[in-house]
């Protein structure tokens, strides 16, 4: 049988270390020796001798994601062998994680990550409850894969110079930067064709921004 489809880029072939790869520029293949942790459903393909097991937030976390209807949801994959991850053919980044690093992430982003990695959930400072904004802080080292509709902007933000953003379209940030709600009557006029006020969050400090080129629509806020 002859087709393009079985190109070599998109075989899949044996890992060469444990660890998480690239597939291609929506997936994410990870070779399992011991134990990773993966949003829940992500997983579209694996082999070998591996256990998915539902992993819990704690009472906290779950307070969390009833308020808001974001959170982490996450499961551990266990054992030997490999499994292939994507998210509705997002594309998908690995973040390699040296000591001291620090990002937060929108829970909605994590694809996969390494356990050598530390995350915990945390309400952005500055929002409030009415923001809704718990995103996931991540520190240690290790690996961390985001998926992304589209491809992600990285804005750099300085101390003299404060960048806003969209709370639908942010991805994450540097874990250092200050954080606050930014409300707009104009911007909102212009933005969304209507008088109603729009809300930005607002990052200050020395760092930078990740933002997807899209707003969130409501089939992926129902994921």
């Amino acid at each position: 049988m002859k087709s393009d489809l079985f190109a070599g880029e998109n075989l899949a072939q044996p890992a060469a270390a444990p660890g998480m790869t690239l597939q291609n520029a929506k997936s994410v293949k990870y070779a399992v020796n011991g134990e990773m942790l993966a949003r829940q459903g992500s997983m579209v393909a694996f082999r070998g001798n591996l256990q998915f097991e539902r992993k819990g937030q704690g009472i906290g976390g779950m307070l969390k994601r009833a308020v808001t209807g974001e959170g982490l949801a996450l499961m551990s994959v266990r054992g030997q062998g490999e499994a292939w991850f994507a998210h509705q053919a997002g594309n998908c980044f690995i973040i390699d994680f040296e000591p001291g690093d620090a990002l937060t992430i929108n829970g909605r982003n994590v694809l996969c990550f390494d356990v050598t990695l530390s995350y915990e959930i945390k309400m952005v400072k500055g929002a409030g409850m009415t923001g809704g904004l718990f995103n996931s802080l991540f520190t240690g080292t290790g690996k961390l894969a985001v998926v992304c509709d589209g491809n992600p902007v990285i804005i750099p933000v300085t101390a003299q110079s404060p960048v806003y953003v969209d709370t639908d379209a942010v991805v994450g940030w540097s874990a250092k930067l200050e954080t606050g709600l930014h409300r707009s009557q104009s911007v909102g006029s212009m933005i969304r064709g209507g008088s109603g006020e729009a809300v930005q969050l607002m990052l200050r400090g020395e760092g930078f921004v990740i933002v997807r080129p899209s707003e969130l629509t409501e089939t992926a806020a129902a994921h």
